[in-house]
């Protein structure tokens, strides 16, 4: 998600510095290049060679130490910077850099540099609620400056409250946040995730083996790209994306329901979700008793639950619909049908046998195909890669639509 953008991460002294080593780790693992600048302060907690180590690059203490080659060493880190990212960010700093105030290498590359400044506050409660505090970064805000919401909590000197750094996972969130486009700003996008499970007794149940990672990774990715995100979620173990509303459910008929009362105003439906086709037809409210004999069997007889997708494609007026199919042998002929019979203006189909492209993985190969004919085959790539490609083709559509 962050290939090729260059991140410069400021570290000043607080106990959170701990934190950052972590936050370094996960900001690597998104593919960008990071170079840590860290204070006086923050050497105090934390070795430079910790954040050597983790980032692969050179860590920057010194305003005026000696360099093997001519290069103005706050000049050229201010100019290669795509965000300038301090965290955690004191009530020192964030003051300094209010007034203006060029101290240290630090300080002096946020003054030397045209790139977005993102700030994750780390402080005792009594000082982030000090206005002198207040005031510094409320100024900050008028220029442009972003600042990652604290958490509220137990702090390291007792206190509970505001002034707890955001964690690294939220704050690399954010960052990526930063480099999307917003081309989903007043769209209503009501996405299905996950199985849904039908009982067979209070103790039983049927279901299947999505996890939900597809559909998650593309709420998160809407909400990135500005959009109002419905999540419709079957039972799973995943961290619903911040900011996006959150629908549990445990059957199809649940599920069903739920996409009902938001597809009247929705503009965009996914269904990417693998809801149970049938279900038993009379579940017993009492754990069902193993017969006397080994040889008994246990016969359960199935009815049809209702198709959401192609209910609401018979109804839909201007709402674009994305399906997926995932299949286990002809991938592209199950997959057309499925598209014409429930009315999607495109289907991203898989073959769930290939290595990487399962259930329960964070890898998909998937094909897209149109109701235009037109077929566009992706190879192996992260699912939340594969989402942004999904997000690109129904905004294609909708820019289509437009003219």
């Amino acid at each position: 998600m962050l290939k090729g953008k260059n991140i410069i991460l400021g570290v000043t002294g607080g106990i959170a510095v701990y934190k950052a080593a972590d936050l370094v780790s996960k900001l690597v693992k998104q593919h960008a290049n990071v170079e840590v600048i860290m204070t006086e302060g923050a050497t105090k907690f934390v070795t430079p060679l910790t954040f050597q180590t983790m980032s692969q690059n050179k860590v920057h203490t010194e305003m005026f130490g000696l360099v093997s080659h001519f290069d103005v060493e706050h000049i050229s880190l201010a100019q290669k910077a795509d965000i300038i990212l301090i965290a955690p960010a004191t009530a020192n700093t964030i003051g300094k850099i209010a007034n203006g105030l060029a101290d240290n290498l630090l300080t002096t590359v946020v003054m030397a540099s045209k790139a977005k400044i993102i700030y994750a506050p780390a402080m005792n409660t009594d000082m982030y609620n000090n206005l002198i505090f207040q005031e510094n970064m409320n100024k900050l805000k008028t220029l442009g400056h972003k600042f990652i919401k604290t958490g509220v909590g137990r702090l390291a000197c007792g206190d509970f409250g505001a002034g707890k750094m955001a964690e690294p996972l939220e704050i690399v969130d954010y960052v990526i946040n930063s480099f999307v486009k917003k081309d989903f700003v007043n769209k209503k996008v009501v996405i299905t995730a996950g199985p849904t499970i039908e009982p067979i007794d209070p103790v039983r149940y049927i279901t299947n083996h999505s996890s939900g990672k597809m559909g998650y990774s593309l709420a998160q990715e809407a909400k990135n790209r500005g959009a109002e995100v419905i999540l419709i979620s079957g039972p799973t173990h995943l961290r619903p994306p911040d900011g996006v509303e959150i629908i549990n459910i445990k059957t199809t008929s649940e599920m069903f329901e739920a996409v009902g009362k938001h597809f009247d105003d929705c503009d965009i439906l996914i269904k990417s979700a693998a809801p149970s086709d049938y279900k038993p037809i009379n579940a017993s409210p009492i754990k069902i008793k193993k017969g006397s004999s080994d040889e008994d069997n246990l016969e359960i007889k199935l009815v049809k639950n209702p198709d959401i997708a192609e209910y609401y494609g018979k109804y839909k007026k201007e709402q674009i619909m994305v399906g997926f199919a995932a299949e286990t042998n002809n991938v592209i002929e199950y997959a057309n049908k499925k598209l014409k019979k429930k009315n999607f203006d495109f289907i991203v189909a898989n073959d769930v046998t290939k290595p990487g492209a399962g259930f329960k993985n964070d890898t998909n190969i998937a094909t897209f195909i149109d109701n235009k004919g037109n077929i566009e085959k992706h190879p192996l790539m992260e699912k939340t890669q594969l989402s942004t490609l999904i997000l690109d083709k129904i905004y294609d559509i909708i820019d289509i639509k437009a003219r």
